[in-house]
């Protein structure tokens, strides 16, 4: 006789697990172009006291034959994606940031006034005239078919009313995002996925609090990077003040030096673009 299999709920569960192949997560699969970007032309420097500065290789990139057909590859991947299908918030966090981070670097690779790399991203305009959008501002980057700005995935997103609702906002993607400068958060030699999006966000965060780019103490005074100045609100919603964000993320030696500093300065922002010859820890 043959024999019946009961049909329940769980045994149909388990077969399907059992036959169908586990689901890559999304990131690591709609980003495999710009990990391999990233792989080979991403260059992290350790600073004493486990600061951490990168920058990226453009002109190897460039004289690389299959870069064009990477950052085509990634393009189609993004424009093709249905960003519905994100699943949860760290999921979606890490989607976004790697939307932000590609597309500036792709930016800088593919729109090169007169055939050169620009010296920072204030050559695309937008910095002094007000009649002109800057690069952050123009929607030019295409994800699920609608045309997006830098700083909609950042403020208008990431950083946006929905996600602040689900709580999902967090102000350490201030130093995940990299606007292709010198006085960025460092660019990372991966994605943030599902999996890494906590670890990597505490690490950059702490790690570029290491730099005195973004964090020093000079002649008993505290200067930290514009970023805490203009995006102080988000600084203030997550821990109370711009010091009190330093003190919870800072490592403990840049916290005791923080606690004994007084005021608060900014430190200009550097706007060079990040390559590696602008950056002095790197000769």
């Amino acid at each position: 006789m043959p024999v019946t299999i009961p049909c329940s709920s769980w045994f149909i569960a388990l077969l399907l697990c059992a036959v169908m192949p586990v689901q890559a997560a999304v990131s690591e699969t709609v980003y495999a172009p710009f990990q391999t970007l990233l792989n080979q032309y991403v260059i992290e420097q350790t600073l004493p006291g486990n600061g951490l500065v990168t920058a990226f290789d453009y002109s190897g990139a460039l004289a690389d034959d299959r870069t064009a057909n990477l950052l085509r590859e990634q393009r189609q991947a993004l424009a093709g994606f249905d960003p519905a299908r994100l699943n949860g918030r760290e999921e979606a966090v890490a989607f976004w940031i790697n939307a932000y981070n590609f597309f500036m670097v792709d930016k800088i690779l593919s729109d090169r006034p007169g055939g050169q790399l620009v010296s920072s991203v204030w050559d695309y305009g937008g910095r002094i005239n007000p009649f002109v959008d800057s690069v952050f501002e123009r929607e030019l980057f295409n994800v699920g078919g609608r045309d997006l700005s830098l700083d909609g995935i950042e403020k208008g997103i990431l950083l946006g009313d929905d996600y602040k609702a689900k709580g999902w906002k967090d102000a350490r993607v201030h130093f995940a995002v990299n606007c292709a400068s010198t006085g960025c958060p460092p660019l990372r030699n991966r994605v943030y996925t599902a999996t890494n999006l906590d670890a990597l966000l505490a690490e950059n965060t702490r790690r570029a609090l290491n730099t005195p780019r973004h964090l020093r103490v000079t002649s008993g005074e505290l200067y930290v990077t514009e970023l805490f100045d203009w995006y102080e609100d988000d600084f203030v919603e997550a821990s109370g003040s711009i010091r009190g964000f330093v003190l919870e993320w800072a490592e403990s030696d840049q916290a005791n030096k923080v606690r004994s500093a007084r005021g608060l300065r900014f430190s200009d922002y550097e706007w060079p673009l990040n390559r590696p010859d602008n950056f002095p820890e790197l000769q």
